[in-house]
């Protein structure tokens, strides 16, 4: 069983830090270049830079929670969640097809329980 995950390619979770501006404010990402490219294929699909959509994602984080708490954990999971929702078939596999015209309800509808947070965002509060 395990030869399944320790055949991959080396260069995969070879660690990788990239240095970017969030509002202004310099930070740095440091995370497996796994990541770095499922990062990259997400961005692409709504014709964005993967540092715009790490600042979007940063943003909507912040106005739903309040706080950016884990913030390179987070990035882990949307790439993990982002892949599951492909292989589910909840977002198309399509690279062609843009994230921002995608149904969220109709995506996240009937997800079990622990993979959907339908507490109410940190500005409805």
């Amino acid at each position: 069983m395990c030869e399944i995950f320790i055949r991959a390619d080396p260069d995969s979770y070879a660690p990788e830090s990239r240095s970017l501006r969030l509002h202004g404010a310099a930070t740095s990402v440091r995370l497996e270049k796994l990541f770095w490219n499922v990062l990259q294929e997400i961005a692409a699909r709504d014709g964005m830079r993967v540092t715009q959509l790490i600042e979007r994602l940063y943003d909507e984080l912040v106005a739903h929670r309040g706080q950016a708490a884990n913030f390179t954990s987070f990035l882990r999971v949307c790439c993990l969640r982002y892949q599951l929702l492909i292989a589910q078939g909840r977002i198309p596999a399509d690279a062609g097809v843009p994230i921002r015209g995608l149904d969220v309800r109709e995506v996240l509808r009937g997800l079990p329980e622990g993979l959907y947070d339908e507490a109410p965002s940190a500005r409805a509060a």
